[in-house]
């Protein structure tokens, strides 16, 4: 299995972080609506040791999932980490007792978050550390407005050598070009899927500029028309549709950075086969029109 994951390819977002393309992201290890703890813990550590295991070397967090279940999780099944895996989280909200997402982004609440992350992970230093602007009413719809004092708080604690490398999450090109103005960025997170391409053009405007774009929501908003057409070309190559979604990724943009999650090992495996996934033209075709159906 550790030749799927390979089969994906390495990405450099720094001279001092260079990571698998196919990542894992923690969120789903936490109790349903991403709060409260796991289903199952054994499965969740397995699931984890899994993910290295096959030679994953970004995993994705953060100490509001849960909150602080994924990144206590992380430390329990991984201390002390391989000195390959990186291990990037987000702040800019927390969760409230009905499991809410309030903003949490003032100086004063990101600096709190920031030592929080670095306790429950059990790091003396965090390798890249995501604002994360909080969206509309569906969490991912980019919300117009500065972002200059959250990003120069990151950016404060970044001189005080608690954070190594920063990046930003659902944003605008306006917002990506403010954050730039204040500090260098390694990375993106943004909604993106086959059926979701708003970020095209900003996919390539940064993989000019050698910064990782990190999509979430690989396989979320289909309509029934576009999950079939998805189905169909997973059959001509006996995979998962997942598998599929994945692989379109990977090859739509070198810059490009996947970090699906699941709380089950076997379906860690379903996805990490997407990396050895070759589409050809054809499959291309069918793929890229999902967006217009």
């Amino acid at each position: 299995m550790a030749q799927l994951t390979l089969a994906g390819g390495t990405y450099s977002m720094a001279k001092d972080l260079t990571v698998t393309r196919m990542g894992y992201g923690a969120m789903q290890l936490a109790g349903p609506g991403v709060f409260g703890p796991p289903k199952d813990r054994d499965e969740a550590i397995a699931v984890l040791r899994e993910a290295v295991n096959l030679g994953i070397t970004h995993i994705d967090t953060s100490d509001y999932y849960g909150p602080f279940v994924t990144n206590q999780l992380i430390k329990e099944a991984l201390y002390p980490y391989p000195e390959a895996l990186h291990i990037v989280t987000k702040v800019g909200a927390y969760r409230d007792a009905k499991g809410g997402w309030p903003h949490a982004d003032s100086p004063a609440e990101l600096r709190r978050a920031i030592h929080d992350n670095l306790i429950n992970l059990g790091l003396d230093v965090l390798d890249v550390v995501n604002l994360r602007v909080m969206g509309g009413g569906d969490g991912h719809s980019v919300q117009p407005g500065s972002i200059a004092e959250s990003f120069e708080a990151l950016v404060q604690l970044q001189q005080e050598g608690w954070i190594k490398h920063l990046g930003i999450s659902t944003v605008s090109a306006e917002q990506i070009a403010e954050a730039q103005s204040i500090a260098p960025l390694v990375c993106v997170q943004n909604f993106f899927n086959i059926a979701h391409r708003d970020d095209d053009e900003l996919i390539t405007s940064l993989a000019k500029q050698g910064i990782a774009y990190v999509p979430y929501f690989p396989l979320g908003g289909f309509s029934p028309l576009q999950s079939s057409e998805l189905e169909a070309v997973a059959q001509r190559h006996d995979a998962k549709p997942m598998a599929v979604a994945l692989a379109w990724l990977l090859q739509h943009s070198p810059n490009i950075l996947l970090i699906p999650g699941t709380s089950s090992v076997a379906h860690l495996h379903d996805n990490v086969s997407g990396a050895a996934l070759e589409l050809s033209d054809d499959d291309l075709r069918v793929l890229n029109a999902i967006a217009a159906g």
